[in-house]
């Protein structure tokens, strides 16, 4: 979660000093373990470190090789033992101790922009070639990692943390409507490249981008590939697959004695925790494993604190509990609202800065279960579908056998949830706001804009392209930005061991049966590890909105009422927005309450100055 800053001039021009320290303590609250700089003529690179592994412990950024190649990087790379011995092969001399952002240097030396294609793990870094005269900076194949960049004349800022950027003079601070729009339509910048700001980009995940000769270039290297279907002789084998990429991936993200997990009651966070706390004790180190559990108590009926412990009570690890039952609506809101560097749409609670806080106390990297329902989701439906399709009717009534043979199938067929989907109320669906300025509506074609989102994608013939979607949907990177430093300010790095890529592929390839379905996999996987009561687990809802239980109480009343700053009206129309106060559907509150988060981020803005 160290943060970096890159200044270069094409037109020669020497780096200002003062300008680029002054970047780069801005940054320290994400690195505070060192901050350094250095300048080589017309190019500027400072780096703020945090040492969240084993091999950072001697670490130095900027990094430099051959007195050719420089780098800032924000890295934690998986498999790091074959990166090592496919390095070791080309000639370079590499340790096992060596720091990522050192790897990554000679991983440029030896393969140049396609080093890419051989790494793995959370990256985003800027490399600077002397002799070429060329700066190469990639992201992440998930995005898991962020990396901004404005280009203005001569001037080129790269950085990993957005307001950074904005602090540089040459800088505007003019917004992008496009993307405002859209965080009023979905919640979230539809756009992969652009950010809030009409003067700063995004890269992309699976992306690259090389400045070379004044010019910039952004290229994908990276696509998420449709899996050919796997299958196993015996169940058994699946399960050690599992298990050992499972394994390879929560290690590749811990190299730290002391970790804490972000836990949930269900399935994949209580997973994680199990992995990692089998992974501490073989490698004889001290219990540094600690739960963090967000619960009501109050607020709705919540059962996730019951499951939780019975968790800890398996594993013997100790858990923090966060209780969110006093959160109000936009709580302490001025307050948050200056960390915020782009909208965001979180009406009863605080992004979950609370519960980073408590993390924070005690350790610099948590692990979440985030990345189980996506690769493992599938539609039973179209499998069967395409079973008959293809005449496989034998194998079509197998698997309907294996279905209902699943241990506590019975218990967990969701009849009530299926019923709802096929003859429920219809009406409760997204809804176009009907509050948007029409002056900015119309020029931007913001109608078609949300009616193709809406829409369903087509989906080719396979059973488990709900996953493939699932994975690859823009909400996970938005997510991970979500929980990253440059918007928390907080110094725990978040990692995400199911959005490893080695088990992703494997997840993608799996069929539907027996595997898939309501989590099969994980369920036999835990089987003499995680308590039956939490194991066989039905997968469900909260049983009430935290939103709608909070619209009922008479002190958010005031939301119906809130004071617009001017520039809200560029993008909605005040009066025409619906009172929410008592709303019972919980999305056309959501909806109806976005004009009311982008107030509170302009008046952060116009607060900051």
């Amino acid at each position: 979660m160290s943060g970096f800053i890159c200044i270069l001039h094409w037109d020669n021009a020497p780096i200002d000093r003062a300008l680029l320290e002054s970047l780069t303590d801005f940054l320290s609250f994400r690195g505070p373990d060192a901050c350094e700089v250095c300048l080589d003529g017309s190019i500027g690179m400072g780096h703020a470190l945090l040492r969240t592994t084993h091999e950072s412990k001697n670490e130095r950024q900027p990094a430099s090789l051959e007195e050719r190649y420089r780098i800032v990087a924000d890295a934690r790379l998986d498999a790091r033992e074959e990166l090592i011995d496919e390095l070791q092969r080309t000639g370079r001399n590499v340790c096992p101790d060596m720091p990522d952002g050192d790897l990554l240097l000679h991983a440029y030396a030896a393969w140049g922009a396609s080093c890419v294609d051989h790494l793995l793990g959370d990256f985003s870094f800027a490399l600077w070639d002397a002799r070429c005269k060329q700066l190469f900076c990639a992201r992440d194949h998930f995005g898991v990692k962020p990396f901004y960049y404005a280009s203005i004349g001569a001037l080129v800022v790269l950085s990993n943390t957005l307001n950074c950027i904005r602090h540089h003079p040459a800088v505007s601070a003019q917004l992008n409507d496009l993307a405002i729009a859209d965080f009023l339509l979905f919640d979230t910048i539809r756009e992969s490249g652009a950010t809030s700001f009409r003067d700063i980009q995004r890269l992309p995940p699976a992306h690259i981008l090389a400045c070379e000769q004044g010019r910039i270039s952004v290229r994908r290297y990276w696509t998420l590939p449709v899996s050919d279907p796997i299958h196993h002789k015996r169940p058994g084998e699946c399960l050690d697959e599992f298990r050992e990429l499972m394994d390879r991936a929560v290690a590749d993200r811990m190299r730290m004695d002391s970790v804490a997990v972000l836990m949930s009651g269900g399935l994949d966070s209580p997973t994680v925790a199990a992995i990692a706390k089998r992974a501490l004790n073989g490698n004889k180190t001290p219990a540094g494993l600690r739960a963090y559990t967000e619960v009501f108590e109050r607020l709705i009926p919540h059962e996730e604190r019951r499951y939780a412990e019975l968790v800890v009570g398996a594993l013997k690890i100790p858990i923090e509990f966060q209780v969110s039952d006093e959160i109000g609506l936009w709580k302490d809101a001025d307050q948050h609202g200056n960390g915020w560097p782009e909208p965001i749409h979180s009406p009863f609670s605080d992004g979950g800065l609370s519960q980073l806080r408590q993390v924070a106390a005690g350790n610099c990297v948590a692990l979440t279960g985030f990345g189980g329902d996506p690769a493992l989701s599938c539609q039973l439906s179209v499998h069967f579908s395409l079973l008959l399709k293809n005449r496989q009717i034998r194998r079509a009534l197998s698997d309907v056998v294996r279905y209902f043979a699943a241990e506590g199938r019975f218990s967990r067929l969701y009849l009530r949830t299926r019923w709802q989907i096929w003859f429920g109320d219809k009406s409760q669906t997204p809804q176009y706001p009907v509050w948007l300025n029409q002056d900015l509506e119309k020029p931007l074609g913001l109608r078609e804009r949300w009616e193709t989102f809406m829409r369903s994608p087509a989906r080719p013939g396979a059973s488990r392209a709900t996953a493939q979607e699932a994975v690859a949907d823009p909400f996970w990177p938005n997510l991970f930005e979500g929980y990253d430093p440059g918007v928390t300010s907080i110094p725990v790095e978040v990692r995400h061991p199911f959005f490893d890529l080695r088990l992703v592929t494997f997840l993608l390839a799996l069929p539907a049966l027996p595997w898939c379905s309501d989590k099969e996999l994980l369920r036999e996987a835990a089987r003499g590890v995680l308590p039956d009561a939490v194991r066989l687990r039905r997968k469900s809802p909260l049983p009430a909105d935290p939103l709608i239980a909070l619209l009922e109480r008479p002190e958010s009343k005031w939301v119906d009422s809130f004071e617009a700053v001017p520039e809200l009206g560029r993008y909605v129309e005040r009066k025409r927005i619906p009172k929410v106060f008592g709303e019972k559907d919980a999305w056309t509150a959501w909806i109806h309450l976005r004009p009311l988060s982008l107030n509170f981020w302009l008046r952060s803005r116009a607060a900051a100055g």
